[in-house]
């Protein structure tokens, strides 16, 4: 976003690479393009949309310009035996965008095959969580996924029908609305039923007064600013999991987001009062 060209293949397989060196063994996980909604480059010709959160975005786009796509996914496959890289698709709404996307990786895979160039033959590649009929159908999803990451900041918009950016209607923004608890809940469920981790990120990975409630419901991984990585992994460790998991039921019970908000921040403060200081301060 802060340059006014397309990346090059070779400079995102220079970026990919560097990163997958200098983490390894550790994962990385690279998205795929994500543009669209308020995210576009002004050299794309790229219609103006009424709705563009709604529109020509992410998985969609990529799968409309198959070139700029296939560009990326080289980059991603070629830097892939550098070390630990896991890809995933953004805006995913339906197992039949998955098969697309994985047709076009498959495409890509044979060209590097016939030149002889090396990749990691079983990369994982996973599935943004972020449309309701995603998560909706996600018993579905999962059994063509490795994995899943639940973009928070989308489906409670989308779940919602609130404009996270509408300073008019953000009152109704709420990340602990029993809608979003339930679907989170069920992407979880279906995703462990077909043995695949699930992980969450947006601006809810990082809300700590929610974390108990996510670690409750089953929540593999938590993807979040370095910032609150301390805070989320203190309150992970001082409570069990059969705990979390009762917390999580009781959040459940309650009719709207403000019980629930309510009901973490005074367990918050029971169970990591130094953590639930932060938080009121």
């Amino acid at each position: 976003m802060n340059r006014k060209d397309i990346p090059s293949e070779e400079e995102q397989f220079n970026a990919y690479k560097s990163v997958a060196v200098r983490v390894k063994p550790y994962s990385v996980i690279i998205r795929t393009l994500d543009l669209g909604g308020d995210k576009f480059l002004s050299q794309l010709d790229v219609p103006r949309e009424m709705n563009p959160f709604l529109g020509w975005r992410a998985i969609r786009f990529c799968l409309a310009q198959p070139n700029i796509f296939k560009s990326q996914l080289r980059a991603i496959l070629r830097a892939s035996v550098y070390g630990n890289i896991k890809m995933m698709y953004p805006m995913i709404s339906g197992v039949s965008e998955l098969r697309q996307a994985n047709a076009v990786l498959e495409e890509v895979k044979q060209e590097l095959r016939q030149k002889n160039v090396p990749f990691n033959e079983k990369i994982p590649v996973g599935a943004m969580i972020e449309v309701p009929s995603a998560a909706i159908t996600s018993d579905i999803l999962a059994k063509e996924s490795d994995f899943f990451s639940i973009g928070t900041n989308d489906l409670i918009q989308y779940s919602l029908a609130v404009d996270r950016v509408n300073e008019k209607i953000a009152y109704l923004y709420e990340p602990a609305h029993p809608a979003v608890l339930n679907l989170i809940k069920m992407v979880i469920e279906n995703g462990h039923k077909n043995d695949i981790p699930v992980a969450l990120c947006g601006e809810m990975a990082g809300d700590i007064a929610l974390t108990m409630i996510l670690l409750g419901l089953g929540l593999d991984e938590f993807s979040t600013s370095p910032i609150a990585v301390p805070e989320i992994k203190k309150i992970v460790r001082s409570i069990k999991y059969s705990e979390a998991e009762k917390i999580a039921e009781k959040a459940l019970s309650f009719s709207t987001g403000a019980e629930v908000q309510e009901f973490a921040k005074a367990k918050l403060r029971e169970l990591v009062p130094d953590i639930a200081e932060e938080l009121s301060s």
